[in-house]
């Protein structure tokens, strides 16, 4: 059973993670101003310092990767266009079919591939003739880390390539691109080149408490811009909130190697417990567990305190040493 007083081990997800006192602190002292009007000095700062990471013209801080990617939709595509999505990324399965609700855009699933690529003879095929009973296939979105499974950068080129030549334009849902670049050993920047826009999640691995950013060309920020103020999402002094993202950026980048090594750690315990039935991916874990064996499992790991309730565990930054241990320990418990 979990230690009395022990706070949990959360597994659930990386959106789960907490501020550092140190992002607390930068927090409490942003400077602020109207977002809305361009006058947050901090939000400014960030946008200009994820423009230059990634090596694009311009950025806008958005409060969820969702909005970040339905902003990216509707600024590539007009009412009665197509995107093209995998049939399993975030983009199209778990984001309430926004593009289709709110832009009147059609969505063109294709099934992924099990590295999580979508094929791109596959993406050749389902791109629609320019006849006026197609609707006319604007986008490719593909997703960086896909379970995380970081894509590799060969395939990212092939795929600006081949949306070059489709006069098509290329979204990159990047939630956890940092991740995919740490595990790589690549920069990131060489992840994003072949893509017209790329959306970062600071919610997630980062540590931010709220918000995403979405990047690309002048012309398509200022696009984003005034879709953003239409759906809500001006967030005025949204400053304090920037200032975490701005210290995610500067300090929480590097050591997401932390997570994929813990996360390489408990996956080895959890193979000697289920062999072959355990896969591994940046901070992703996964148990390819029937419901008879998991459910059970899933039950003993709680009452020890870790919180996991699906057969996806991620490894974040609130997970330290301790955190590994007892996780470890409950595993070689059950």
């Amino acid at each position: 059973m979990a230690p009395a007083n022990a706070p949990a081990v959360d597994l659930r997800s990386d959106t789960v993670t907490r501020p550092t006192p140190g992002m607390r602190e930068a927090m409490a002292r942003a400077e602020v101003g109207d977002d809305v009007f361009g006058e947050d000095p901090t939000v400014n700062r960030l946008q200009a310092t994820a423009a230059a990471l990634l090596d694009k013209e311009a950025a806008l801080f958005v409060s969820s990767g969702t909005q970040a990617n339905l902003l990216a939709v509707l600024s590539h595509c007009q009412r009665g266009e197509e995107y093209i999505a995998g049939d399993h990324a975030h983009a199209y399965w778990y984001e309430a079919g926004g593009a289709a609700v709110l832009g009147s855009v059609q969505p063109q699933p294709v099934p992924m591939a099990a590295d999580g690529t979508v094929p791109l003879d596959r993406v050749r095929a389902v791109v629609k003739p320019d006849d006026f009973h197609f609707a006319r296939t604007r986008l490719l979105c593909i997703e960086n880390t896909c379970n995380g499974k970081p894509l590799p950068r060969d395939y990212l080129i092939d795929a600006g390539t081949l949306c070059r030549e489709l006069g098509l334009a290329l979204h990159m849902d990047g939630a956890r691109l940092f991740n995919a670049a740490i595990a790589q050993n690549i920069d990131a920047k060489a992840l994003a080149e072949p893509c017209d826009s790329v959306s970062v999640c600071l919610s997630k691995g980062l540590g931010a408490p709220v918000g995403s950013l979405l990047l690309g060309s002048v012309e398509f920020i200022a696009r984003a811009r005034r879709l953003r103020k239409m759906l809500g999402g001006g967030m005025r002094q949204a400053g304090i909130l920037a200032a975490a993202g701005l210290y995610a950026l500067e300090k929480h980048i590097a050591r997401l190697v932390v997570d994929h090594v813990r996360a390489e750690r408990i996956a080895a315990v959890l193979s000697e417990r289920f062999p072959g039935k355990i896969r591994q991916h940046t901070n992703m874990i996964f148990l390819g567990l029937p419901d008879g064996q998991l459910k059970p499992f899933l039950a003993h790991m709680n009452a020890h305190g870790i919180l996991v309730s699906r057969p996806r565990w991620v490894v974040h930054l609130d997970v330290d040493d301790a955190a590994e241990a007892r996780t470890i320990d409950a595993i070689r418990a059950y």
